[in-house]
């Protein structure tokens, strides 16, 4: 009892004092590299909503819990169901071989997309709302390259209410008030190469790095909402006609803390099922696994298990990833350029 009480102080002023670290993490970035990246807006032919939720150190009182709702859409998108192979046929696999040897770059064309995050530690909660927007083009018969933003806004919430200051006089703006809130602007940025067999890609989100005030008197900086810029890349082998394997890395840099790197990889079998595994630095590792139920719904689930000294009080981080392709009229299972 003492060791999570312990637990759940340090979480709770580690979010006071204005960590650093302060966007949530994805164990399936593989999933939904879009809520990482606005440049993914648009990419498939069909339009991409993914539901998630997140539950961070489960067991521990006031541990992160994050949800995120996102969707977005090519405009006047090319067909690119150009060959005979570009169909499924029975008894073959729809992303084997001469599915991949007819790949070909994006024709120029628009995206637009709409991202929801709600995260939420102990009495403090970060709600997001971004519009995004992205230009695909090809730069090679099967590379294509597409430049993305992102604008909206950020509400900082602080639940008085859960907080106790004993005899320590504070700002009666924070004492007197249940829920002290800050609204502001916010926006990000990316870019992303992306072919038959690999991509990479570079985003920044919280561009305007804000500062947030929890009372009326506004000393020092405040708690300044510090620039995010992630880099992922992966590469895809075919194995044979039925399995592809997809090593994945992202690097998350926040100053002032160290780079943090961390590896996913996933293997897949035709458009059907996947497992895989990965690594965070200095983090844990994770477990994860999803089957595409159907050419409108696929689900991922992920377990986290920390190396840190909080494995000690807590049952892991659970994960969930639900998506759904709506005006998939070419019936695809999963999707053609994120894998």
């Amino acid at each position: 009892m003492i060791r999570r009480l312990i637990a759940g102080v340090v979480i709770v002023c580690t979010g006071l004092t204005g960590y650093a670290q302060q966007k949530p993490h994805y164990t399936q970035y593989i999933l939904n590299q879009y809520v990482l990246n606005p440049a993914l807006t648009g990419i498939e032919n069909y339009t991409d909503v993914k539901l998630s939720h997140r539950q961070q150190w489960a067991g521990l009182n006031d541990a992160p819990v994050t949800s995120y709702f996102t969707i977005h859409g090519a405009l006047n998108k090319k067909d690119y169901r150009t060959t005979a192979t570009s169909f499924q046929v029975d008894g073959t696999n729809p992303r084997g071989n001469d599915y991949w040897a007819d790949y070909t770059a994006a024709a120029p064309h628009h995206g637009i997309g709409l991202q929801v995050i709600n995260d939420k530690t102990g009495p403090l909660r970060y709600f997001s709302a971004y519009a995004t927007y992205a230009y695909h083009l090809g730069i090679g018969p099967r590379t294509s390259l597409s430049a993305g933003f992102g604008a909206g806004i950020f509400n900082a919430s602080l639940d008085a209410n859960k907080l106790n200051f004993g005899n320590t006089q504070v700002d009666p703006a924070v004492y007197n008030n249940g829920v002290v809130n800050s609204i502001k602007p916010d926006l990000m940025a990316g870019l992303y190469l992306y072919g038959a067999d690999y991509f990479l890609g570079v985003s920044v989100q919280q561009l305007m790095g804000q500062s947030v005030y929890f009372s009326s008197n506004k000393v020092g900086g405040g708690n300044k909402m510090t620039p995010h810029i992630f880099v992922t890349a992966g590469y895809r082998f075919l194995l044979d006609e039925d399995w592809n394997l997809i090593p994945s890395v992202m690097l998350k840099s926040v100053s002032p803390l160290p780079l943090q790197p961390e590896g996913n990889v996933k293997l897949q079998y035709r458009d059907f099922l996947w497992a895989g595994g990965g690594y965070r630095k200095d983090d844990g590792w994770n477990i994860m696994a999803g089957v595409n139920i159907s050419g409108a719904f696929n689900i991922g689930y992920s377990y986290d298990r920390t190396t840190s000294a909080l494995n000690t009080v807590s049952n892991g981080s659970h994960e969930v990833v639900l998506g759904i392709l709506l005006g998939n009229k070419y019936g695809d299972w999963c999707p053609r350029n994120v894998w």
